[in-house]
């Protein structure tokens, strides 16, 4: 049977259906909101495994070409691996509904909200975090939601609610905001310096809309929901847990707050090595193993969080609001065009800036339709950054991370007018100990500056934590790993000294008052004004050179009726000016050419020949000329690429001369001064060496004047119409 239930947002009507689509499925809705249609599963394994520690969920978010009208470009002309867009939104979906799942349901849980049709104004991610709850809440799944979510921006100073695609281009501010009917639990997105107060009145807007969408998950469940299914109940306890607790606590309290990440782990693993040395026996049982370490996981939880709520004191010794040492360095890389440097603590990120031309831009080609990126930023993870050993490859944390470090720093990258580089950074984690995303945008800031590029402003991120019990609470600034896997939240803010230009958080508990998020963005931005104070100790302001080994980038605009005569008839003329001078040029239908060389005399020299063939020659003006043909009456003279004017024997001397080649041969260069453009077009010059102070021809001309051979080939210009999209060679 078929169930539908449908709610208004922003004009539009949002539908979520099931019993129709994928009935076999643990839960199925299928999800419509103006032209774009979501329809999202999950299933459960059968069997349950006992004691996980964990939720083995997985999400996979999938867009269809098809959803567009398109088809895969490429030679394979099937969706392939999953892009980073579909990776991020499957993040978007997993983050706010792992914590609502069980760890003693025991079963493998796969989610796959798939796209299957877009009208390319609407976008379909919040319609698949919505489905996705719906899909779970209905099923026979034990969840503790639903959960919803809702994306928030902020256009000419109106917050609006499920923006288009058009309005988030224009938008001051970017978040998408998911939580149940409780509270937020995650919010995701960018700004361009917004005050902590916009971003306050974002997350209230966005709280009441996520209540409305809840209940409508909750009446659907009326009408269609399935039983849940059984939990898996603990068959079997640690033995002698209350001897055990008793041995280790006092040492384990005292192993936590031991100095130093390394030391810290060896003195906390010791404790657990001694313990387990002792009940060896007992721990042969697999069972008993995964008691005996949720027990000592139960008892670190306790004991950070009891000193910061009880003491003020953190592990490492800080108080709530310190933030761990910084270093700053740049120019560690002797050959790329930019590095730095940065170290908070026991995090460190190296970051290296690449510039190359307009050829390698990004592109993108998906459901959203086409579109290439200037800026693009790279966060790299190798597993030696926290001492252990494993595969190198680019997973979702690598997606995820990195994609918040490029949005916190997009806002302050220079537009293509004025720096007209495409620029790529790489963040190399070395070191990990809280927050490597944070300290990948401080070293992005650092290593542009030190490229050259001329950033709007210096952006810098600090991550913040949450303990909380009942009433009491602390906010807790640069937080540590431990911190943030037993902490209750994972708030990161990046931005400059004006405001807010990257934003993420994770809440593990119902949600948070706004009280408590007003002190977390007071405290983060006094963080973040101290960390910038620190980095433009090591340098404020873009180095004055680019990098000698970078490409020599020189854009110029000409009229855009001369572009037929640059290109050229089958592109013979460009082609022959990127041969000549080893550069690449590139032509847009406004008039704009970007010559891209290895070094700046080619570039330059480039554009000096393409003046010369955009340029209208000018009576009066003297040209340096080379010889192209001699006649009796004359020589053909190339003052301009392709331009070609008529030296009269009687002005190439002050002398009386019989021949032309008593003065000239092929190939010479001389100066010439141009004396008429005549009503044909053509060019009528003269040898500067035949010109008296005065500028008249020092020669008799009479003799040497003849109607029919003086005459001047009129330049042709090249056969592209303008209409036609830019060329790049």
């Amino acid at each position: 049977m078929v169930h539908r239930v449908t709610f208004q947002i922003a004009g539009q009507e949002l539908v979520l259906e099931t019993g129709r689509i994928a009935k076999q499925a643990n839960g199925a809705v299928f999800a419509q909101y103006a032209g774009s249609v979501v329809i999202a599963t999950v299933c459960a394994s059968e069997h349950a495994v006992e004691g996980l520690d964990y939720v083995p969920v997985t999400v996979d978010y999938n867009e269809k070409y098809y959803a567009a009208g398109k088809i895969p470009g490429g030679f394979i002309k099937r969706e392939g691996r999953p892009k980073d867009k579909e990776t991020l939104v499957s993040r978007l979906i997993d983050r706010p509904m792992r914590p609502l799942f069980e760890k003693r349901f025991g079963r493998e849980i796969q989610i796959v909200p798939t796209t299957l049709s877009t009208d390319q104004v609407n976008p379909p991610d919040i319609l698949a975090i919505i489905a996705s709850s719906a899909a779970v809440h209905l099923s026979d799944i034990p969840f503790n939601g639903p959960t919803a979510g809702v994306r928030i921006c902020a256009v000419n100073g109106e917050l609006i609610v499920n923006p288009t695609y058009e309005e988030i281009e224009h938008a001051a501010l970017e978040i998408v905001v998911a939580g149940t009917k409780d509270g937020i639990t995650m919010v995701e997105g960018g700004a361009h310096e917004v005050g902590e107060d916009l971003m306050i009145a974002a997350l209230e807007k966005a709280q009441g809309v996520l209540i409305e969408l809840c209940a409508l998950q909750e009446k659907l469940r009326e009408l269609a929901g399935k039983e849940k299914l059984p939990l898996t109940e603990a068959t079997s306890a640690l033995e002698n847990k209350d001897a055990i607790r008793s041995a280790a606590y006092p040492r384990l309290e005292a192993a936590c707050f031991v100095k130093g990440k390394m030391g810290r782990h060896e003195a906390i693993g010791a404790v657990k090595a001694d313990l387990k040395a002792q009940y060896a026996a007992q721990l042969e049982d697999e069972v008993q193993k995964k008691c005996f370490d949720a027990l000592f996981e139960d008892m670190q939880y306790e004991i950070l969080r009891s000193s910061i709520l009880d003491k003020g004191q953190r592990v490492d010794g800080r108080g709530t609001e310190d933030i761990r040492d910084i270093t700053c360095e740049v120019g560690l890389l002797p050959r790329t065009h930019g590095s730095a440097l940065f170290t908070r603590g026991e995090t460190q990120s190296l970051v290296v800036t690449t510039l190359g031309t307009v050829f390698d831009e990004q592109v993108f080609d998906d459901i959203e339709g086409d579109k290439r990126e200037h800026f693009i930023l790279h966060y790299n993870f190798p597993p030696y950054s926290v001492g252990e050993v494993g595969r190198l490859g680019t997973g979702r944390r690598e997606i995820g991370h990195g994609n918040l470090a490029r949005r916190s720093l997009e806002p302050m990258i220079p537009t293509k007018e004025t720096f007209p580089y495409t620029i790529r950074v790489v963040s190399e984690i070395m070191e990990s100990n809280g927050s490597s995303s944070m300290a990948s945008v401080c070293g992005g800031t650092l290593s542009m500056l030190h490229a050259g590029i001329p950033m709007k402003k210096p952006v810098a991120g600090i991550a913040m934590g949450l303990i909380s019990e009942g009433d009491r609470y602390a906010i807790l600034s640069d937080i540590l790993g431990e911190e943030d896997h037993l902490g209750d939240m994972d708030f990161k803010v990046a931005g400059t000294e004006e405001g807010i230009t990257g934003f993420q958080m994770d809440i593990k508990i119902a949600g948070v008052s706004p009280e408590i998020m007003r002190n977390a963005l007071d405290q983060a931005k006094r963080g973040r004004l101290h960390i910038l104070s620190i980095m433009n100790q090591t340098i404020s302001k873009p180095t004055a050179k680019i990098s000698e080994f970078a490409p020599k980038i020189v854009t110029m605009k000409i009229e855009v009726d001369k572009i037929g005569a640059l290109i050229g008839p089958g592109g013979k003329n460009v082609k022959a000016l990127c041969e000549q001078y080893s550069v690449s040029i590139n032509t847009d239908n406004d008039g704009t050419v970007t010559i891209y060389g290895k070094n700046a005399k080619d570039a330059e020299e480039a554009k000096a020949a393409i003046m010369g063939i955009v340029a209208d020659p000018e009576v009066g003006k003297i040209y340096n000329g080379t010889v192209k043909r001699i006649m009796e009456f004359g020589a053909f003279v190339e003052i301009l690429p392709g331009k070609e004017g008529l030296v009269h024997i009687s002005k190439l001397s002050r002398q009386r001369i019989n021949t032309v080649t008593e003065v000239l041969k092929e190939g010479q260069e001389i100066p010439v001064k141009l004396l008429e453009v005549d009503k044909m077009g053509r060019l009528n010059l003269s040898y500067i060496d035949a010109i008296d102070p005065d500028g008249a021809p020092a020669a008799d001309e009479s003799r040497h004047n003849s109607d029919d051979s003086h005459h001047s080939r009129r330049p042709r210009e090249g056969g592209r119409g303008n209409d036609r999209p830019p060329r790049r060679y």
